[in-house]
């Protein structure tokens, strides 16, 4: 009887990373071209936009990995020029890709995508990437493109009026979401307040998911799914049905799992 040796972590968030990037592929190949115009829930950009950006740092991902020298040169160019004001953010990362006919648009996406998988496949668990913040282990690097691919998917189908299956494959995401709670107050200048938070989350399969110890200050409960959509600012807290005192609700009301700088939650849409 042949034994199949079980997936290590690394290789699991990698295997999910492209998943989800197929799931969302499987949404906009279908689009009309007027619908790629839709604007998003994010503020100016359309439906072609959020493509665009998971495009652009699919692509600098691939470049951080295997070329970091030229990535941290492409990194000053673009602090440089939004800097000198000569363009803004959106303008260096989107400009190329706005450029581009609408048939072409969703073939540069998996182009990046096929560059950043053939990138991946070198990466080690000892493996460490250069970002646009500090350095990162490979499978948090990983996991971070996850995220984004699945929370710039969120504002697609929003817009597009799409449905998306919630699958396990958000436990990384919980995860990040989970260990960047000190970023998410150091990144706005706070010290974040004194006390453990346990994280128990229902996945979208019906298991339980854990963080934090037994014996902690507050505890923050509900669906996964609503848990990355807080983290990923897609949602306000009060918007979903996540549990929570006053030390966890603090904690979710700045929750940001990503890098950059500081960013507000969403308003409460049943305000």
């Amino acid at each position: 009887m042949t034994q199949t040796t079980p997936r290590s972590d690394l290789e699991d968030v990698r295997a999910d990373l492209f998943a989800e990037q197929d799931a969302l592929d499987a949404i906009v190949a279908g689009l009309a071209d007027e619908q790629w115009d839709l604007p998003t829930p994010s503020a100016g950009w359309n439906v072609a936009d959020q493509i665009g950006h998971l495009t652009y740092f699919d692509g600098t991902a691939a470049t951080a990995i295997i070329a970091p020298e030229a990535f941290s040169a492409e990194v000053q160019a673009l602090y440089a020029a939004v800097g000198e004001g000569a363009v803004g953010g959106d303008a260096f990362t989107l400009g190329e890709f706005r450029q581009l006919p609408r048939d072409r648009q969703l073939e540069a996406w998996r182009a990046s995508r096929r560059r950043l998988a053939e990138a991946a496949a070198g990466l080690t668990d000892a493996t460490r990437i250069v970002w646009y913040g500090p350095s990162m282990g490979s499978k948090s690097f990983l996991t971070a493109r996850l995220m984004e691919v699945w929370a710039h998917g969120n504002d697609v189908i929003e817009a597009v009026g799409a449905t998306r299956e919630a699958t396990d494959r958000l436990r990384h995401i919980a995860q990040l979401g989970y260990i960047t709670r000190g970023w998410s107050y150091a990144v706005r200048g706070e010290t974040a307040p004194e006390g453990e938070i346990r994280l128990v989350l229902t996945s979208p399969s019906s298991r339980t998911w854990t963080w934090g110890p037994d014996d902690a200050t507050d505890t923050v409960r509900g669906s996964a799914e609503d848990f990355c959509l807080v983290v990923t600012q897609r949602r306000h807290v009060d918007d979903t049905q996540l549990q929570a005192g006053a030390l966890g609700r603090h904690w979710l009301l700045r929750a940001q799992a990503f890098a950059g700088g500081p960013t507000d939650v969403p308003a409460p849409r049943s305000a």
